[in-house]
C-alpha cells in the first residue's frame, strides 16, 4: 500500500477532505480522535500556537485554510534549527501590478512574471518565507531547500520545484478541485471565483 493510500484511508475514516496529504487538518483530526476532541474549545488544526508578530500580520491576510499551514511551517522549521518568518501573503491586483512594473515601466529589478490576477498571492492561498540568522534576513541560503522539504511534508506546493521560474521562498496550498489542473487553468478558475465571490476551496 502506498503512503498516500494510507493517508487517504485515515482521512476517509475521520470524515475530512481526502487528498492524500498529511496537512494540519489531518493531524488536527488525528489529535482530536486520539487525544481529545478540542483544545480550549478550538478546532485542533486552528489551535497551533501563533508565530512571531511579523509572520502573524502576513498570515492574517491568508485564507483560513492556509493560515494553520503557514504557522506549522514556521514551527517545523524552528524545530529543525531554522528561523523563518512569513514575509509576504495576500496581494491585491494593484499591488501585484506594481510589482510587475518594477524593471519594466518603473525603477528597480524585475521581481515577478505575474501581473495582477496571475499570481496565487492574489487569492490568499500563497505566501513567501524569509530565512533569518538572528535579526538578519538571508535572501539566499541553502536552508530554503530544507524549508521546502518541510513545507511539502505539510501538503504545500513549493516554488523551488517550479521549472519556468524557481521561487524557493514561495509556498501555496492548491485547492483539491485543482489537483489535475495546470497552473494556468487553476489561476483562470481562481480569477473567476474571485470575480463571482465564490469560495476558493470548495
Amino acid at each position: 500500500m502506498q503512503i498516500t493510500e494510507m493517508i487517504e484511508a485515515v482521512q476517509k475514516k475521520l470524515k475530512i477532505e481526502v487528498d492524500g496529504k498529511a496537512g494540519t487538518e489531518t493531524w488536527g483530526a488525528i489529535y482530536a480522535a486520539i487525544v481529545k476532541p478540542s483544545i480550549n474549545g478550538i478546532d485542533p488544526s486552528f489551535a497551533i500556537s501563533k508565530a512571531d508578530d511579523r509572520s502573524e500580520r502576513n498570515i492574517a491576510t491568508l485564507l483560513p485554510e492556509v493560515q494553520p499551514l503557514a504557522r506549522a511551517l514556521v514551527q517545523k522549521a524552528a524545530a529543525n534549527g531554522i528561523t523563518i518568518k512569513i514575509i509576504s501573503g495576500l496581494r491585491t491586483y494593484a499591488e501585484q501590478d506594481a510589482l510587475y512594473a518594477q524593471g519594466r515601466t518603473s525603477l528597480g529589478n524585475k521581481v515577478t512574471k505575474a501581473r495582477g490576477g496571475y499570481s496565487n498571492h492574489n487569492f490568499g492561498i500563497a505566501f513567501d518565507v524569509g530565512v533569518f540568522s538572528g535579526n538578519s534576513y538571508l535572501p539566499e541560503s541553502p536552508k530554503y531547500k530544507a524549508v521546502g522539504v518541510l513545507g511539502m511534508d505539510l501538503g504545500l506546493e513549493w516554488g523551488g520545484n517550479w521549472t519556468s521560474i524557481v521561487d524557493q521562498p514561495h509556498f501555496q496550498l492548491r485547492p483539491s478541485w485543482a489537483a489535475n489542473l495546470s497552473e494556468r487553468d487553476m489561476l483562470a478558475e481562481l480569477r473567476n471565483r474571485t470575480a463571482t465571490n465564490s469560495p476558493i476551496f470548495t
